[in-house]
């Protein structure tokens, strides 16, 4: 990686080389010591405390998917931070939540993108939605020593299927165990209640819309149950990130799309405060 002998300031050959086209493998090959798993941790008496972000849930509907996060970030019993970002675009057609140690999660994201952009420039085409799932389940893999010292990351990817036209979702393990959701899915520390919530509201035929207010309500539900979650805060006005991929690409809802969202399910909490009822039959 170091600059060559002959000081013109011409790239090393290494970055001439014809090769892979996963930067991942490139990164692997001349400087493993910068890819976030192969870094040695100090020995640490105790627990690591260390901020984690927790509520990732996602959605299908006919057209595309919506995936969605919470904004709180914990650190053991106490709010790290009330307005965190987890949910971030990986390409045009793709986005992926974080769940887990923040830190090392954020740097997970950052260079899934590098690499899907890289792949992109020198393959000339855009992986398959498929292969972006595979990649991200190899990046996960390679982190499982520091998931193993209790810094894990359990990420949730989701996108637009050119080929197939139909939003799809993956979820993994800390292994890098990968496995494609139907219909809806949620991970972190308030997955349980999440998916619960999604389990009753989700439908084939939603809208985007009616799919974006019900990942809010599924968040809401999360956040009633588990202290790590946090809710829509009408007060200091954050709301969770709700992001929707379909083929006309990634788009974030804005702050004025989501305050209409987050204040109609507020508003309908106050009639039922267990959320909307699903039919019996």
């Amino acid at each position: 990686m170091a600059a060559n002998s002959h000081g013109q300031g011409r790239l090393p050959a290494a970055f001439l080389r014809p090769g892979s086209s996963s930067f991942l493998d490139f990164l692997a090959d001349h400087a493993p010591e910068r890819l976030p798993g192969s870094r040695i941790l100090p020995p640490v008496e105790g627990a690591l405390e260390a901020v984690h972000g927790t509520t990732i849930v996602a959605a299908t509907f006919p057209g595309g998917v919506v995936l969605a996060g919470d904004r709180r970030a914990t650190m053991g019993n106490m709010i790290a931070q009330r307005d965190v970002e987890k949910v971030f675009p990986a390409d045009e057609y793709s986005a992926v939540g974080i769940a887990g140690t923040a830190g090392i999660a954020v740097e997970l994201v950052k260079l899934f993108q590098l690499e899907l952009e890289h792949f992109e420039k020198v393959e000339g085409d855009v992986l398959s939605l498929e292969g972006k799932a595979n990649r991200l389940s190899t990046m996960i893999r390679g982190n499982l020593g520091m998931a193993m010292q209790g810094l894990a990351v359990v990420p949730l990817f989701a996108g637009f299927d050119l080929e197939r036209e139909k939003g799809r979702i993956f979820s993994y393990d800390v292994t890098g165990g990968r496995s494609e959701e139907l219909g809806f899915a949620a991970v972190g520390s308030g997955s349980i209640f999440a998916r619960g919530s999604l389990k009753k509201l989700h439908r084939e035929d939603l809208t985007e819309r009616q799919a974006a207010t019900v990942v809010v309500q599924a968040l809401y539900d999360a956040a009633d149950d588990d202290s790590a979650t946090g809710g829509p805060d009408l007060v200091r006005r954050i709301y969770p990130i709700v992001t929707v991929i379909t083929d006309e690409g990634f788009r974030r809802l804005t702050e004025d799309e989501l305050a209409e969202i987050a204040q109609a399910v507020y508003d309908g909490r106050l009639e039922l405060p267990d959320g909307p009822r699903a039919p019996v039959v």
